[in-house]
């Protein structure tokens, strides 16, 4: 595979830096050229348009943001392979986005791998049909964070990202719903490099946390009245499973 070249744009100084920093010594992917706001970005997509692969763009910047970007990308018929990057994940501004010839969006703070990911696929021949975003795997990764943080699940914690990763991997396997510690359990220690009982701890302070600070109304929503505030928790077999049975019915409604 030729080395993948990418373009950056985020206002976030030390974000580029990171990430540049990452991709240094990777095989296939470079950082080469990058912007910190939408009006630097049109002039280096337009003047260098044949110095970069993949354009990584962030929605919310000072001077012209991202949307004038892909608006103007449109104007002027520029197609390349874009990942939008952002913080900002409203529905509204999603639905806007993918009116775009937008791959990915991926919303911070995100793993790394998960970006290095995202960009092999954008050059990847088999997952390109000219305009290409795969809405519901991005909708189901906002809609399970939107969801963990409305229920109080602090975003810093271990338990957080296992949770979140288990909810996606199980509504994307539900064969898995009989295997939780043999099965799903394996694969998010494998993936975070731990171990099962670390996570099974993890997560289980994540949903004990969570039952301190979350929003009780959801919680008996999602739970159902057999949860008890002081003592009924769910398990964390209950917990990733309801949710992420809750979000099936949900996409099952949309995409119907």
């Amino acid at each position: 595979m030729e080395n993948i070249r990418v373009l950056m744009v985020d206002d976030n100084e030390n974000l580029v830096a990171m990430i540049k920093e990452y991709f240094i010594s990777h095989l296939n992917i470079e950082i080469v050229l990058e912007a910190y706001d939408g009006a630097e970005a049109m002039e280096i997509i337009e003047k260098k348009n044949n110095e970069y692969d993949v354009i990584i763009l962030d929605l919310i910047m000072p001077n012209r943001d991202g949307i004038y970007v892909l608006e103007e990308m449109k104007k002027k018929n520029i197609n390349k392979p874009i990942i939008i990057s952002t913080s900002y994940n409203a529905a509204d501004m999603i639905r806007r986005v993918s009116e775009y010839n937008v791959n990915y969006f991926i919303l911070k703070p995100f793993e790394l791998s998960d970006l290095e990911k995202r960009i092999l696929e954008c050059v990847n021949k088999k997952t390109q049909d000219g305009k290409v975003i795969n809405l519901l795997h991005n909708n189901l990764q906002i809609s399970v964070t939107k969801l963990l943080h409305e229920l109080g699940v602090p975003s810093h914690i271990k338990g957080y990202q296992y949770i979140r990763e288990g909810i996606i991997m199980l509504y994307e396997t539900p064969s898995m719903i009989g295997g939780i510690t043999k099965e799903l359990y394996p694969e998010i220690a494998t993936k975070f490099d731990t171990t099962v009982s670390r996570v099974e701890r993890a997560i289980r302070h994540a949903i004990e946390v969570s039952w301190n600070r979350g929003d009780w109304k959801l919680m008996e929503e999602i739970f159902g009245h057999s949860v008890d505030i002081d003592k009924a928790k769910p398990t964390n077999s209950e917990f990733i499973v309801t949710i992420s049975d809750k979000l099936r019915l949900e996409f099952r409604k949309v995409t119907n």
